[in-house]
C-alpha cells in the first residue's frame, strides 16, 4: 500500500514538473506597461507566419536567388558548364558582378 502511495506522488510530480515545463515564460515588459510585442508597429500576437506571408516569403526569396543567378551569368559564369576549374570560375564571376563571396571560402 506504501509503495503504490509513493509511486502515485512521483507521478504527480513528475506530471506537474512536465506541464509547468510546458508554460510559457512572461515576457518582458516595457517601462511604461505594456507589452514589448505590441509597443512595436504592426506585430501580431502569433510567433507563426501565415500561410501568405510564407508564400511572399518564399516569393521574395526566390527572386532574389534568381536575380543573383542573373548576374552572374552575366559576368560569365555557366552553372551548366562541367567545368574542373568551378570554385575559380565563380569565384570569378563574383568578384566581376561585385557580389559577396560565396560558402566556399
Amino acid at each position: 500500500m506504501k509503495r503504490n502511495t509513493v509511486k502515485q506522488i512521483m507521478l504527480g510530480l513528475a506530471m506537474s514538473a512536465l506541464v509547468a515545463g510546458g508554460m510559457p515564460l512572461a515576457a518582458a515588459q516595457t517601462a511604461a506597461g505594456t507589452d514589448a510585442q505590441t509597443a512595436q508597429p504592426g506585430a501580431t500576437g502569433t510567433a507563426k507566419p501565415t500561410k501568405a506571408e510564407r508564400k511572399a516569403a518564399r516569393k521574395q526569396a526566390r527572386a532574389k536567388k534568381n536575380a543573383e543567378l542573373k548576374k552572374l551569368e552575366d559576368a560569365g559564369y555557366q552553372p551548366s558548364r562541367d567545368d574542373p576549374n568551378y570554385p575559380s570560375d565563380l569565384q570569378k564571376a563574383q568578384k566581376k558582378a561585385g557580389i559577396g563571396t560565396g560558402a566556399s571560402q
